[in-house]
Order: C-alpha cells, then sequence, then structure tokens
C-alpha cells in the first residue's frame, strides 16, 4: 500500500514564441505549477497547474495554486493511500473550494503515479484509448491579421495544423469581423476557421459578430458573451446556424448539466483543469455525450505535463467531433519535457508509456523555475 509521503511544488515561468493576445491580457510568459508526489514505495507521480493570463482570466493564479497545494492540500493528504484516488479527490473537495486547477494538478499526479505502478498508461484506466491521434488546433493570437495569415500559410505548408482559432474581443466587433474575414479569405477552404471571444462581447455585440461571423464562414464561436449569463448563450445557441460553443460557462459537472438541460450550446469546450480534474473531466465529457453535445478538448495553454494528461482522457472518448486545442508546448520557446509531445499531420499524438508518458527535463525545469529567476510573470493587461 503505498502512501503519500511528500507533495512537492515547483513555479516555473517559460516564455512564449511571441505575444499572445486575449481580450482581457497579452501574454509573453505561461507560468506552470509542476506537482511531484513521493510515494512510501519510491514511486513518484507528475502534474500540473496551469491558467491563463494571470488573474485577468479566472480565480486562480499560478501563484494561488502552489499556495492551495502547499498550504491546504498536501497536510490533508498526507500519509493517504496513494492507489485510494476517488477518495483523495473527495477529500480534496471538501478541505479547498473551488480551486479547480490546484485539485487537478494533484489528481493528475495521482493518476500518473497509480498507472506507473501498475504498468500501464493513464487512458488504460479510463477504459484504454481508441485513438492514439487526435486533430489539433492553433490559436492565431498575435493580433497582426497579416502576421496571422504568414503563421496560418506555415502551419498549412508544414501540416501541422489545419483547424485556426482567433482569438478576438479585444477590438470593436466590425474590426474583429474583418480581421476574421481577411484570414478566412487567405486559407479558403484548406482550413476551418473558429473564434474564441473569451466573454468579451454584450448580448447586443453577440448578435451582431455572430451574423457576421457566420456570413464569413466561419465554422464556431467560443464563449461569446459572459459565463454566467446561460440563458443569453442559449438565444445565441438557438438564433443562429454557426456553432456556439461554452467555454468559461463550464466549470465541472454540474455547469455542464445546467448547459445540457437548456442546450444552451452546441459544443464543449471540455478542459481538465477547468472541470476540477481527469474524471470530472470525463463526466463533464459524459453529459455532452448524453445531450448529443459536441465535444472539443480545451486547454489552459498547459505545457507538457498537463498536455499530456489531458491527451489520456481524450484519447478514450468514442467520439471528438470538433478534435482538440492541445497546443500548448508549442506557444513555449522551451520544451519542459525530455521527449516532447509530438505533433505531425494535422494532429498531436499520445505519449507512449507509463503513466502519462513523459518524463521531466530536469535542467529546464532547473534554468526556469521561479525561484531561480525572480521577477513579475509577463502578462500586460490592456488599457
Amino acid at each position: 500500500m503505498p502512501k503519500i509521503d511528500r507533495i512537492e511544488t515547483t513555479l516555473v515561468d517559460l516564455p512564449t514564441i511571441r505575444g499572445h493576445v486575449l481580450s482581457m491580457a497579452t501574454m509573453m510568459v505561461q507560468s506552470i505549477v509542476l506537482v511531484e508526489i513521493r510515494f512510501s514505495d519510491g514511486s513518484v507521480g507528475l502534474g500540473e497547474g496551469t491558467a491563463i493570463g494571470g488573474m485577468s482570466y479566472g480565480a486562480e493564479s499560478p501563484e494561488s495554486i502552489k499556495v492551495a497545494i502547499d498550504t491546504y492540500i498536501a497536510p490533508v493528504l498526507d500519509g493517504l493511500d496513494g492507489d485510494r484516488i476517488n477518495t483523495a479527490a473527495d477529500i480534496m473537495s471538501r478541505a479547498v473550494k473551488g480551486n479547480p486547477i490546484a485539485r487537478c494538478a494533484v489528481e493528475t499526479a495521482l493518476w500518473d503515479g497509480l498507472a506507473r505502478r501498475l504498468g500501464v498508461s493513464v487512458a488504460h484506466l479510463f477504459g484504454g484509448p481508441v485513438r492514439t491521434a487526435m486533430p489539433v488546433a492553433w490559436t492565431l493570437a498575435s493580433g497582426n491579421s497579416e502576421t496571422d495569415i504568414l503563421e496560418a500559410r506555415e502551419m498549412l505548408e508544414t501540416r501541422r495544423h489545419d483547424i485556426f482559432k482567433l482569438k478576438i474581443g479585444k477590438r470593436p466587433v466590425r474590426e474583429d469581423i474583418a480581421h476574421v474575414a481577411a484570414i478566412r479569405d487567405a486559407v479558403g477552404d484548406r482550413a476551418s476557421i473558429r473564434v474564441d471571444v473569451n466573454q468579451a462581447w454584450s448580448l447586443d455585440e453577440a448578435r451582431w459578430g455572430l451574423r457576421g461571423l457566420q456570413e464569413i464562414g466561419v465554422d464556431l464561436v467560443e464563449q461569446p458573451i459572459g459565463a454566467r449569463h446561460m440563458r443569453q448563450l442559449k438565444s445565441l445557441t438557438d438564433g443562429y446556424e454557426i456553432a456556439v460553443m461554452a467555454d468559461e460557462a463550464l466549470q465541472g459537472p454540474e455547469d455542464a448539466m445546467a448547459c445540457a438541460t437548456d442546450r444552451a450550446a452546441d459544443v464543449f469546450a471540455v478542459k481538465i483543469a477547468q472541470s476540477g480534474g481527469l474524471k470530472k473531466g470525463a463526466e463533464v465529457a459524459a453529459i455532452a455525450r448524453a445531450a448529443g453535445i459536441g465535444l472539443y478538448a480545451g486547454t489552459m495553454l498547459e505545457a507538457g505535463v498537463g498536455t499530456a494528461a489531458a491527451l489520456q482522457l481524450f484519447s478514450t472518448l468514442p467520439s471528438l467531433a470538433w478534435g482538440t486545442e492541445l497546443f500548448g508546448p508549442l506557444l513555449m520557446k522551451v520544451d519542459l519535457l525530455e521527449r516532447p509531445i509530438r505533433y505531425a499531420d494535422f494532429a498531436v499524438h499520445l505519449p507512449d508509456g507509463p503513466g502519462l508518458g513523459v518524463t521531466l527535463n530536469p535542467d529546464v525545469v532547473a534554468q526556469y523555475r521561479r525561484d531561480r529567476q525572480p521577477g513579475v510573470p509577463g502578462i500586460a493587461l490592456p488599457g
């Protein structure tokens, strides 16, 4: 019976390859909380907690994730049987309200440890993979049309991505529509074009925006309005042919059930971190499937460990109609893994091996850990 001996967390700041422009912030650095759980039998499990855009995006930040784990989660799990993941998840949910990313990071490390001890992949603990390669989108978020067009063409020519999601919502709606139209015209029918508004529009703006996006041939719009306005989201879903995807509105199975009950969205962006762990993420996906709602594997722009964890889960789903957005490691100048996750032929490929199938590169972790390079993370707010 391997017991939890120690839970260690490390903040790592990784520079991005370019500014990643969101409606609420511009990211130049992605901050990662790495989790290592050491068990009494000598085994180790890896996890990752990652937020987007600091606290301008959501209630958790890399710093708060680390504090939640170190101060509140690690003490209540100390000495627990490491194989009892359901028990550990229940203890965490009772000891720490909210904080789904922190809980996901720890739960991921528990799944990784258990699977490694059994000599199987995490996917096998969820019934086994039905696919080892998944379509993967690339987010065009430089904020400049010509830059985004050049980037999209390069991705198509190298067969890395043929699904593009544009981050919009920072500019007036008409300017955003013109920006999207330029990229749509440039790539033609060689790619699927989608947009993510990150809750930036009012209902009036969203009505105008969805009509314009629909007319220029955009396939999907993600979370155009505030996450709490479920009835308004439903009105947009019902009022337009363009697919509407819920993202920030899905903070776990309870939200998924409410959204599915009203059919407030056509597609669910399922994120393991936002859901509160792999098991909760699987529950969100199951609710969507039962309601006939399409599935999309979303990202919090995780690095290698978090991306591998998501791939392990989503590889087990019978249907993934809208593909994935698990490109996080490609946005960073350096890779945390000894063997990077493979991206080829317009797909992201499931890592091989036990557990998550990945191993950290200790030299990269040592170089970019926060306590070795103190400073303010690279987040610029609009205004």
